[in-house]
This record gives C-alpha cells, structure tokens and sequence, in this order.
C-alpha cells in the first residue's frame, strides 16, 4: 500500500465515523437533555440560598427507606412538596404534598414504584422560610 492509498483510506474512515456520529445523534431520546436548562439558570441564585438556608437552621430532614415507604422526619412543621425523579427516565415521576401540622414523620408509599436510584428534591416552608433540600435514595423491594 502506498501513501495515497493509505491518506485516502484514512480519510474515509473518518468520514464514516463523522457520518455514524450523526446519526447517532438525530436517533437519540429527545428527553436526554433538559429543556428548561435556561429557565433553572435563571432561578440557580433562589435555589442556592435555600439550599443553603437548610444548612444554616440545621433543617435537614431524615429520610429511611424501606420495602413499603420512604419515612421522612423533619426538625419543624412544613408546609411543601417533595419531588421523586428517576434519573434513567421521566415516566414515573411524582410530585407529592407534604404537611406534618403535629410534626409527625411523612410516609411516601413505594409499594406500586419499581425499585432503582431516585432523586428526591423537598421544597418547603417554615416560619416563614423557604427550603430546599435533595437526596438521592435507593429503593429495593
């Protein structure tokens, strides 16, 4: 083999991987990437100071999970929701009220969801603060 032989060949195996790259790309889910990435930009300064408002009140709740519910205690009464995403699809995903007016423990029941790796993002009020706290839990059955 000589060199133009070997530069051209190069050349179309380049090609060929340039060509399979894209249509790898037109061919994959449309929910691999976030549309409200802008909008989440703009509301990142909110979101960073209630996390960090949870550090500084020291109110981090605690989450157990088992075969049957996640049991979730927090420090104060709250007013709120909590998010539970899967990361391997948006299927799922629930949002769930949550509200411990006597300051008793929530219960998410897990019965009917399958088991994996949830993202769980609780937003809430108390005393006149708002919160953000997420967690990443496994559920298995």
């Amino acid at each position: 083999m000589n060199w133009g032989k070997g530069i051209i060949g190069g050349m179309i195996v380049f090609m060929l991987f340039i060509i399979a790259m894209v249509v790898y790309m037109f061919t994959i889910p449309v929910d691999d990437y976030d549309t409200k990435y802008y909008e989440k930009g703009l509301t990142y300064d909110r979101d960073y100071n209630r996390a960090e408002q949870v550090i500084k009140d020291k109110a981090q709740p605690t989450i157990e999970a088992d075969s049957c519910c996640i049991e979730v205690s927090f420090p104060q009464t709250v007013l709120g929701q909590v998010k539970l995403t899967r990361p391997s699809g948006n299927i799922i995903d629930k949002v769930i009220p949550i509200n411990n007016k006597n300051g008793q423990p929530v219960q998410i029941l897990t019965t009917n969801m399958p088991r994996g790796k949830y993202q769980l993002t609780f937003e809430w009020t108390s005393n006149n603060k708002d919160y953000l706290y997420q967690k990443e839990v496994y559920l298995d059955k």
